[in-house]
């Protein structure tokens, strides 16, 4: 099943740049953990004022990529990112899903 999921998440303040950064060299390893869990066509926005960050992904699949929790590269790629953004106690991103209310084909 091919559907498109979103979510938002928060950057800290002053921390746009090294996000863009580290995102711009994403792991390969995590690249392909993604692509593995049937995530494609992923990107994330974001919203200036507010430090909001909104992600978009096509998932292949009943998963995305918050359920890769349990995988070794994907702790370390969320510790690495945890001082740039609002995480959970576990490091992964505090995520919160949205509905999607139109889409246009």
């Amino acid at each position: 099943m091919d559907r498109q999921i979103a979510f938002k998440m928060h950057l800290k303040e002053g921390m746009k740049e090294e996000y863009r950064r580290r995102h711009a060299a994403i792991w390969p390893e995590i690249v392909d953990l993604l692509k593995k869990q049937g995530v494609s066509d992923y990107s994330i926005f974001l919203d200036d004022e507010t430090g909001t960050l909104f992600s978009v992904q096509r998932v292949n699949g009943d998963g995305g990529s918050q359920d890769l929790g349990g995988e070794e590269a994907m702790k370390r790629w969320w510790h690495y990112m945890a001082p740039l953004m609002d995480v959970n106690e576990d490091e992964s991103p505090v995520s919160i899903p949205l509905e999607e209310m139109f889409h246009l084909d």
